[in-house]
């Protein structure tokens, strides 16, 4: 199978890659969520002319690397992709905005399985500077993380870069679906809008359409003045938005890149220079979701399952499509 993957690669190295019709396919589904909601969405004009700029960037790209063949033409085709996820996160809060909010639900779960919010008191039981500053270490390393495994594939597999960045992607955009039509805040959101008194006491009311006009969130708990503690703190002030806490992403992209760079070929040995960092780093990933009050608990559990089933899927699919590819 690896081998019809490479040829299929080979034979087709003058079209689109599978990444960038997995971007492509997402574009299209989210344009026909747009015309269905297109009265209630709040910016359909920024959405579609931000669409417009990814198919454009992607077809500039794919027509640069046909005229110029190259590593560098493909890496930048590679970049531009991932460099755009940016975009993508916050533009599902304009979908799921329009639905009924969900945090008093899986709220009430987090305090049903653990008989409290770990959200809210495993900053507090674990207040030490050390701990604050590598669990916000875990959370920054989310993004170099995902530029190091692929990396890793540009410069050692590179025949299958196409491959691992597609898996990547495609996970990514299935998350996205997920977060659309499953309004979840996130305890930095919920708790602040409903107040931490009220949820020390178990109250989780249900918020309705809150979150339609209001993106006040908790300042993140930790070392106020460490450089991790601020990194974070940063990020979440220029990006965040009440969505996309079910489950946790971060948690699951880390462990499909677990899974990448776990990956070896016969004959080769394990790339453990890459696997050992980004498992130890995904450990701090999973606690650091809740410690910074950006999930619940039970999202970044459930992000360790969702990241396993899809990198298994997204495996099996992209050997499909090229194995598909290599008999057209």
């Amino acid at each position: 199978m690896v081998q019809g993957e490479r040829m299929a690669v080979k034979k087709n190295q003058q079209n689109l890659f599978l990444f960038e019709w997995a971007v492509l396919t997402y574009a299209a589904f989210t344009l026909v969520l747009m015309a269905v909601y297109w009265r209630e969405l709040v910016n359909p004009m920024s959405m579609l002319s931000g669409r417009a700029g990814v198919v454009a960037m992607t077809l500039v790209l794919w027509q640069a690397y046909r005229r110029w063949p190259s590593k560098l033409t493909m890496v930048l085709r590679v970049i531009g992709q991932l460099c755009f996820l940016g975009w993508w996160y916050p533009d599902t809060y304009e979908f799921n905005r329009l639905f009924l909010n969900l945090d008093h639900v899986f709220a009430g779960w987090e305090q049903a399985v653990f008989g409290c919010q770990p959200a809210l008191l495993f900053s507090q039981i674990f207040s030490s500077p050390v701990v604050s500053e590598m669990l916000s270490m875990g959370y920054v390393s989310y993004f170099p993380m995902i530029g190091a495994v692929a990396f890793y594939y540009f410069w050692r597999r590179y025949d299958r870069l196409d491959y691992a960045v597609f898996v990547i992607l495609a996970s990514f955009f299935l998350f996205y679906v997920i977060f659309i039509f499953l309004p979840v805040a996130g305890p930095q959101f919920y708790y602040e809008a409903v107040g931490m008194d009220e949820i020390a006491q178990g109250h989780f009311p249900n918020l309705g359409h809150y979150f339609f006009n209001h993106q006040e969130m908790v300042c993140i708990p930790g070392l106020e003045d460490g450089l991790f503690h601020d990194l974070v703190q940063r990020a979440h002030d220029a990006g965040e938005r009440p969505t996309a806490a079910f489950p946790s992403s971060h948690v699951g992209i880390s462990i499909v890149l677990c899974w990448l760079a776990w990956e070896k070929r016969k004959g080769e040995q394990r790339a453990w220079g890459l696997f050992v960092p980004v498992a130890i780093l995904t450990l701090l990933m999973f606690f650091a979701t809740f410690y910074i009050q950006a999930h619940y608990a039970i999202d970044a559990f459930a992000g360790l399952l969702t990241g396993t089933v899809m990198y298994f899927l997204f495996r099996g699919l992209y050997s499909l499509l090229a194995s598909n590819k290599h008999r057209g």
